[in-house]
């Protein structure tokens, strides 16, 4: 992706090379069922996205709904595989190469059961954590597992429920406007990522989320413990 321009002090022209695209994948399942479910998180983080900065998932592309657009100067491919989320990877592996993109330019989001709903993390590279559509994009990319990842907590299934069944379920309020925020912060963290790069946006980010349901206790709270 070159683009050229005339140097007008020298007269001549030069070549400056554009940064190199971002793959941004949501996992999730296709369908009004699964809408609002905690394992199409990824899907809703696309949405929140895309919906931030007017970018339109208005095509189809090796079985994903696909947009692409410019943010902050780069260019970014956004994806949410329409394949069910344990072949998330016959999209994702055909796009990235496709495009011929190292995986250090692909980002995959997917919920993750380990983090407290809202509290999203940034990786930039790791394993599958038993999670199926992860394992079947790590497969499509050949077992590498050197791209980045965007993991978003649905929390825990209470006591002995199926954490299958709990996937499937959409969030009680609370958890859901958890979610809400979590996903903005999760776009501003992105712009982060595009314009200064995977380690400056984990290092600052994931600071932040693993504090931010920490709250300070009001002054009845504090009178009572005086009181213990």
């Amino acid at each position: 992706m070159l683009r050229k321009f005339i140097s007008t002090s020298h007269g001549f022209c030069t070549s400056i090379q554009s940064p190199k695209p971002w793959l941004f994948v949501g996992l999730g399942n296709p369908g009004d069922k699964f809408k609002g479910t905690r394992h199409n998180v990824g899907f809703n983080m696309i949405d929140t996205f895309v919906e931030s900065e007017g970018i339109a998932m208005d095509s189809v592309f090796c079985k994903a709904i696909f947009g692409k657009g410019i943010v902050d100067g780069v260019p970014v491919l956004l994806a949410k595989p329409q394949t069910y989320m344990n072949l998330s990877g016959e999209s994702s592996g055909p796009l990235a190469a496709y495009y011929k993109l190292p995986l250090n330019r692909v980002m995959v989001f997917h919920d993750d059961m380990d983090l407290p709903s809202g509290v999203l993390r940034l990786q930039p590279r790791g394993g599958h954590g038993s999670h199926n559509g992860m394992k079947s994009v790590s497969y499509h990319f050949r077992g590498n597992r050197e791209f980045a990842r965007l993991r978003i907590g649905t929390r825990k299934p209470p006591g002995q429920m199926d954490p299958k069944a709990f996937l499937l379920q959409k969030f009680n309020l609370t958890a859901q406007e958890r979610i809400d925020v979590g996903l903005k912060e999760g776009v501003a963290a992105l712009k982060v990522l595009l314009t200064k790069g995977v380690e400056e946006s984990v290092r600052v980010f994931n600071n932040e989320q693993k504090y931010k349901h920490i709250k300070v206790p009001d002054d009845a709270d504090m009178r009572l413990r005086r009181l213990d």
